[in-house]
């Protein structure tokens, strides 16, 4: 597959395929075990199949509709082989996965006309969303953006000390006020702030907190208000941040957020130290919400753009 090498680099490719290392080796040897022995896929390979994409934490409603789109095509051609097998799971799983409406995002570009893009970020404490944070501003920077974080998860302080450890370490300011103060008023001083000195993006942190859904939705829909008050239509982006090493408990995050508050992209973490890589399949079918950005490691380049080709293609471990 040659056109990797126009939308990768070779080092985030080989970075990829190493971080999706455990969850390749658990996935391909499932699904060998499914297929050993046979030379035609017929219902006891699809069985077998089933029970692997389950079992790699792809989610029973989604494995039951990559099965079903490949019973449709082993009933065109009746001879097919389980050789075949692989190439057409690729395929089926690459439909699965959501495209982001723009493309932009692939080269951390902003929006004609958005400027400052604002991006609010939601997710439970502990998935590594202060860490996204900081990897963002520092990939928008190096792309040649202004960048201004506002940390509005007042909560906690050690979600401000560690947003502020993050923006030294990315180069960017950041807005911040004491643990306890009002999150609707950092998130207005953050926009406010960022528009007077024309930056290209502004990337707010908001609270964890999952135990009471309609507080987070009270909360969250606050922030967005006093955003508009200044750019009537931030935020931009929601960006949801997930931990992917949790498997279908991020499924179960990813429906809590999704009701509490319009979510347009998700952000997928520490995928490299899991076999459980499958729940991107799975959170993408549920909620149709196209994945922008995954984790596969601890360096500032390990936040990289998800591109559902490559994905495939180092799940499946191919060779051009």
């Amino acid at each position: 597959m040659s056109f990797f090498k126009n939308l990768f680099s070779r080092e985030k490719k080989e970075s990829l395929d190493q971080g999706l290392q455990k969850t390749k080796e658990s996935f391909l040897s499932k699904i060998g075990r499914a297929i050993a022995g046979k030379s035609t896929v017929d219902t006891e390979v699809l069985d077998n199949l089933e029970d692997a994409l389950v079992s790699a934490d792809v989610g029973v409603d989604t494995t039951v509709k990559i099965i079903d789109r490949i019973e449709q095509r082993v009933a065109k051609d009746k001879y097919l082989g389980t050789s075949e097998l692989n190439r057409i799971l690729q395929e089926e799983i690459a439909t699965i996965l959501v495209d982001a409406p723009d493309s932009g995002f692939r080269d951390f570009d902003v929006p004609a006309g958005k400027k400052p893009y604002v991006i609010m970020v939601v997710g439970v404490n502990g998935v590594g969303k202060t860490t996204t944070i900081g990897k963002l501003a520092y990939n928008f920077k190096k792309a040649g953006k202004s960048v201004l974080l506002g940390a509005a998860d007042t909560f906690r302080a050690a979600a401000v000390d560690q947003l502020t450890i993050w923006s030294e370490r990315a180069g960017v300011p950041i807005v911040k006020q004491q643990m306890g103060s009002d999150p609707g008023a950092v998130a207005f001083d953050t926009v406010q702030s960022g528009a007077a000195r024309d930056v290209d993006v502004i990337i707010i942190d908001t609270a964890g907190r999952l135990h009471n859904k309609a507080h987070l939705m009270e909360e969250l829909g606050k922030i967005k208000r006093v955003m508009k008050k200044v750019i009537p239509d931030a935020p931009h982006e929601v960006l949801l941040v997930l931990d992917g090493s949790t498997g279908q408990n991020a499924v179960e995050q990813a429906r809590q957020f999704t009701a509490a508050t319009e979510v347009t992209a998700l952000a997928i973490t520490k995928l490299d130290g899991t076999a459980k890589g499958g729940v991107v399949l799975a959170i993408a079918n549920q909620f149709k919400i196209p994945v922008k950005y995954i984790g596969i490691g601890e360096k500032m380049e390990d936040l990289q753009v998800f591109n559902k080709e490559a994905f495939v293609d180092s799940l499946f471990s191919l060779n051009d």
